[in-house]
């Protein structure tokens, strides 16, 4: 295969040859083959406004037809200070500030430093079945062994993992062991509590009411900083733009990407005034930036992609369209003695199942994709169906895919 000959074999699974895509518009894929998909996976969350979103693809063809690169931390790309505009009036503080990046590593990098700069403390607690992504600083508080074995020894040893709650007992167990852990009798102080508000590649897991903002409580109680990942559940995928609406929870710091680019590279930790005014202003030479910070392009497709959110009120489509997904799949798999459950927000949905094979997740996204249905098995091994469609996609496909899906569970029986 041409792939195999010029890409780092890590990187790709081949033994059972992937369709390479060549075309997407909305929630249909095309590959190279002319195979035509139904994408439930919303290309790893990214096109939660869909792919090619006419409003997206406008913004950014106009911004191509004039600046491509700039120069962000030195002369900044006018369009940069335009999305940063737009982004901070969707933040929960009335002073939003941001640092930008091209990725959700980025982001949680940002926002890690952030926190040590603020508190004058590297202890950090995070929870188990985390992902925060694969840079040395995001994979030290990412927890599957599966990315961290090979790198163990290049990683700071100051992070505490704690189970990440899945009822109210749960719950306030793990609170009260944040604050013993935010005691001044650590030897090494706690400065950053880091968590997802919805862990979605552990499975679509979703902590009990109220956990978030309590967390958020006893973390400022102990002088240390909350840090929501919202670069999956945020920008409108959980029915709110951020899922820590939900429980009027409100953090200290925001990591948010995947879809905030529309399909573009662009990702932001945002905060208050009062934290981000921790970093010291630039003299010319930042202590945080990157070539590609503000990158024109990215900044207009984020600029389409807030735009297409108001136009479509694609954050209340989500919402709506999600509750009718959980409540159809609650119906038709309750009784399904392959599924241990079935479980959601918005449009983060996830089927658990169970049984003797190893990976079941894995099989029957295996046999969706022979249906021409793209989903994305979750979970520490592999339990879980994850499905994460765009808010874009119409009633009828939503109701065409589910029902394969739950055809599929039920014929593997």
């Amino acid at each position: 295969m041409r792939l195999s000959r010029v890409e780092s074999r890590n990187v790709t699974f081949l033994d059972r040859p992937p369709p390479f895509w060549t075309d997407a518009a909305g929630s249909e894929v095309r590959d190279a083959a002319g195979s035509v998909y139904l994408d439930f996976s919303g290309a790893f969350g990214v096109a939660f406004a869909g792919h090619r979103h006419p409003v997206v693809m406008k913004r950014i063809a106009a911004q191509a037809e004039r600046l491509v690169h700039g120069m962000g931390d030195i002369h900044p790309p006018a369009v940069k200070v335009e999305f940063l505009e737009a982004l901070a009036g969707r933040m929960p503080w009335p002073d939003s500030r941001a640092i930008l990046g091209l990725s959700g590593s980025d982001a949680v990098e940002a926002a890690l430093k952030t926190a040590r700069l603020a508190t004058g403390r590297i202890g950090i607690i995070a929870f188990e079945g985390s992902y925060h992504g694969l840079t040395l600083g995001a994979l030290a508080t990412t927890h599957r062994a599966h990315f961290r074995r090979p790198f163990t020894d290049r990683l700071v040893d100051h992070v505490h993992y704690l189970p990440f709650p899945s009822s109210r007992d749960e719950a306030a167990t793990v609170l009260d062991r944040v604050s013993d852990l935010l005691s001044p009798r650590e030897p090494v102080r706690v400065g950053a509590v880091i968590v997802e508000p919805i862990q979605g590649r552990a499975g679509v897991r979703i902590p009990p009411g109220g956990f978030l903002a309590a967390l958020g409580e006893r973390a400022r109680a102990g002088g240390a900083l909350l840090i929501a990942d919202e670069i999956f559940t945020g920008a409108g995928r959980t029915g709110a733009f951020l899922a820590c609406e939900h429980e009027g929870a409100v953090p200290d710091l925001v990591c948010v990407g995947k879809a905030l680019g529309g399909g573009m590279p662009l990702s932001a930790c945002c905060g208050p005034a009062a934290v981000m005014d921790a970093w010291p202003p630039s003299t010319g030479e930042a202590v945080h930036t990157s070539t590609f910070l503000g990158h024109p392009l990215s900044c207009a497709g984020g600029l389409g992609f807030l735009a297409a959110l108001e136009a479509a009120d694609l954050v209340d489509r989500a919402r709506r369209l999600g509750a009718w997904a959980t409540s159809y799949l609650f119906q038709q798999l309750a009784d399904d003695p392959l599924v241990e459950a079935v479980r959601g927000r918005g449009l983060m949905l996830g089927v658990e199942l169970k049984g003797d094979r190893p990976a079941p997740a894995v099989t029957v996204a295996d046999q969706l994709l022979e249906r021409g249905l793209i989903v994305l098995p979750a979970g520490a091994d592999g339990e879980v169906v994850e499905l994460t469609p765009p808010a874009t996609i119409a009633r009828s496909d939503l109701e065409r895919g589910l029902g394969t899906l739950v055809e599929t569970i039920r014929s593997a029986r």
